[in-house]
């Protein structure tokens, strides 16, 4: 018997995007229920994060579409990011579906990945990474950027798949494990391997956007990047822990190499040497503070055990 697929697609100011993307998906959800690959109770959830435009309200006239039963939604009471609004996506339609595939609303991750990923379900696998073939479509510097992050969280020992964002496929089993993570600050592309179980991945071409704007400037992606470190990794502070002993070694050493110096008659002046050994120690303890400030900051927030969405209106449950 085939599974019940839910499409879970986290949506913030996609006005633009969100007709055209419900074309392509109902097209894609029709071929694949007709072909027997997933049941027809199959739906497409909609997540809007909040949105300030009339992305709600085309998620509404979907849902009430008469010649279709494919659309539905949710709406966050307020915008709570993308992680977020991904993890309420997937609590919520986890109540209803056999797998869910994630994915973002502006269709640049290829729907045609959907078959690879089925296959790759059918052959046991719990959870199915979507993985970009090439970046040829990026500028060199955001190309550079991410290998060099990745390479960044592996060292930091992070278990992460090159090239994959949220496009993946996980079963109602991997779905609920992950409700276990009790995790306040979410990243999500780097908790779901942990939650072990049999893996895969399937390769596809990215597109680009046809509508719309992206969601993640510059400024964005900095704050994603650091929160996948803090979150996931203590290497920064034993980095810091390291660093401060090795220092400590080499101020001793040269320590006794100014008293030896000193003994046989010759003294070493340097006001610059000093103030340059100051201020360096200075930003040193400084940098010590901040990464220590980090995880004393997400502890803080873990404490409070804030709840990481709240769902205003589940069309489902209409």
């Amino acid at each position: 018997m085939a599974e019940t697929l839910y499409l879970v697609i986290p949506c913030y100011n996609e006005e633009e995007m969100l007709p055209i993307t419900a074309k392509a998906l109902m097209k894609k959800m029709d071929g694949l229920i007709a072909e027997g690959k997933v049941s027809s109770d199959s739906k497409v959830m909609f997540v809007d994060d909040g949105s300030k435009d009339n992305t709600w309200e085309i998620i509404e006239k979907l849902h009430d579409m008469e010649q279709t039963n494919m659309f539905t939604g949710i709406k966050l009471s307020r915008n709570k990011g993308h992680q977020n609004a991904l993890l309420a996506g997937l609590m919520t339609a986890r109540k209803y579906a056999d797998i869910l595939i994630s994915m973002d609303a502006d269709l640049q991750d290829d729907i045609n990945a959907i078959d690879g990923m089925l296959e790759k379900r059918a052959e046991g696998c719990e959870i199915v990474y979507g993985v970009r073939s090439s970046r040829e479509t990026d500028t060199a510097f955001k190309r550079n950027t991410a290998r060099s992050y990745y390479k960044m969280l592996e060292f930091m020992g992070v278990e992460i798949t090159y090239d994959h964002a949220d496009y993946r496929l996980m079963s109602k089993r991997a779905v609920d494990t992950l409700a276990e993570f009790k995790e306040v600050n979410l990243f999500l592309r780097g908790m779901v391997p942990m939650v072990g179980f049999k893996s895969d991945i399937v390769k596809y071409e990215r597109n680009e956007r046809v509508a719309g704007e992206s969601k993640y400037p510059l400024k964005k992606m900095l704050a994603f990047a650091v929160e996948g470190i803090t979150s996931l990794s203590v290497k920064p502070i034993r980095f810091i822990t390291a660093l401060g002993v090795f220092i400590f070694v080499i101020s001793v050493i040269m320590l006794i190499y100014f008293l030896f110096t000193k003994a046989f008659g010759s003294t070493v002046k340097g006001w610059a040497s000093t103030i340059t050994s100051v201020w360096a120690l200075g930003g040193l303890q400084m940098l010590a503070i901040g990464v220590i400030g980090e995880y004393i900051g997400k502890i803080y927030l873990e404490t409070k055990a804030r709840p990481k969405f709240i769902v205003d209106i589940n069309l489902e449950e209409k």
